[in-house]
């Protein structure tokens, strides 16, 4: 495993820790403040959410390289499945998927959605998932990116997933085997499997992208209660060890979704507890 007790050049923000994935949430920080502050810090790279880019990618992604960072990803793209898919899915596929490389990001993530309206189970939703990747995964090649399943916890099953585990993501690479797809980890979504270790030793190759947090043993919101590292129950460097073991030597983002804690400090502190739990905890 990495050593990071002595630096963090490896710490990523996902900027949804500041509460820039919601509306209203957080203190508001423009991105060239976060930027300015994650490089200050040492951060070696963000991850953004689309609706804080707008029409700026190409700006916002020279200015976290000028301040010596990297744009480690863009979520997400736009449900695939489920009842809350757009009408207009191929056009806003494709307009995450030129968001991320104008940002100059090698990675935009894909939550799924959940199960299709008037099915059960999951083998229909499945299989209407990889077809509509499929043409997807084309696009991201052209542009040079490359797009990441993020399987979600089972409370998600339903409205926001179709996806519960990292063998299931596996899967559905293994369905298109296509170079351009991939997964992506997030400890808060896949500490509890049993089976997580058997599934990364599966996944050599595929992962683009390793997210942290902690898993809280009295959550409030099964949204908005994720833990600081250090705070849970995962066990973080079992984790890492066999992400790592899987091939993976990319930035460690940390994902914080709290509203009713993270969310309400001031970011510049929340930046400082992050850098200071991932060297002594991660």
């Amino acid at each position: 495993m990495r050593d990071f007790t002595k630096g963090h050049p490896a710490l990523a923000l996902n900027t949804a820790s500041l509460g820039h994935n919601l509306d209203g949430a957080g203190a508001g920080w423009s991105p060239e403040r976060v930027i300015d502050a994650c490089a200050a810090r040492g951060f070696g790279g963000i991850t953004f959410w689309r609706r804080e880019i707008g029409s700026r990618a190409v700006a916002i992604g020279d200015r976290v390289r000028a301040a010596g960072m990297q744009v480690v990803g863009l979520c997400r793209t736009p449900f695939l499945t489920g009842p809350d898919v757009p009408a207009a899915l191929a056009d806003e596929m494709k307009a995450a998927i030129d968001m991320t490389a104008a940002l100059g990001a090698p990675v935009l993530t894909i939550v799924t959605g959940g199960t299709e309206p008037g099915l059960r189970g999951l083998a229909g939703t499945w299989d209407l998932l990889a077809e509509r990747l499929a043409p997807a995964c084309d696009r991201a090649a052209e542009a040079g990116v490359r797009l990441a399943l993020e399987p979600l916890n089972p409370m998600f099953g339903g409205n926001r997933t179709c996806l519960f585990t990292v063998a299931d993501a596996l899967e559905i690479c293994d369905r298109l085997n296509h170079p351009a797809l991939g997964i992506a980890v997030d400890v808060y979504h896949v500490w509890w499997d049993s089976r997580l270790s058997d599934s990364l030793a599966r996944a050599r190759g595929r992962i683009l992208g390793y997210h942290l947090c902690d898993w809280l043993a009295a959550t409030s919101d099964m949204l908005l209660d994720r833990g600081m590292m250090g705070d849970g129950v995962a066990d973080l460097r079992a984790i890492r060890a066999a992400v790592e073991g899987a091939g993976y030597t990319g930035a460690c983002e940390v994902e914080i979704f709290s509203a009713a804690n993270w969310w309400r400090r001031d970011p510049g502190e929340v930046l400082d507890v992050i850098a200071s739990r991932f060297r002594n905890c991660c």
